[in-house]
């Protein structure tokens, strides 16, 4: 079962292009969603490619770890595309995301790796994993997020 709702507001100047809950199986489509997405945004090149990766290794952490299901919003500000990941899993300490190792584990590693912007919350209910790239196409500085460790 998929659900999908594209516009809307989303406050402060950002707009929801699209809001889509998903599964397992639903993964190659939500790649394709990032990608045509990020297309629209004006993200191109290896910034278009590194979007994609960061929305798929959180949507897979989302089913591996977060209760099988989660729900993906796709937003845009003027300066910035962004991707939040909820689930009800059972959340988890930022600074708890280890580096890559043997049998996986690299999934946020990655993400935050390739992303200017990376945020972890965890409630009672689940977790949010939310991820930007900015659009002028020039990343971020390592000091406020690409590539820096943790």
């Amino acid at each position: 079962m998929v659900r999908e709702r594209a516009g809307g507001a989303a406050g402060a100047g950002r707009r929801i292009v699209v809001r889509r809950e998903f599964g397992g199986g639903d993964l190659p489509g939500l790649r394709l969603l990032a990608d045509g997405c990020a297309a629209l945004a004006g993200l191109a090149g290896p910034r278009r490619g590194d979007f994609v990766v960061a929305v798929d290794a959180v949507a897979g952490n989302a089913v591996r770890h977060g209760g099988g299901r989660g729900v993906l919003v796709l937003s845009r500000t003027p300066e910035e595309l962004e991707c939040q990941v909820t689930d009800r899993g059972p959340g988890f300490a930022e600074d708890a995301v280890p580096p890559p190792g043997p049998g996986g584990g690299c999934g946020l590693w990655v993400a935050r790796l390739v992303s200017d912007r990376l945020t972890v919350a965890c409630g009672p209910t689940g977790s949010a994993v939310t991820l930007a790239m900015r659009l002028s196409g020039d990343p971020a500085p390592v000091a406020h997020g690409r590539g820096s460790p943790g």
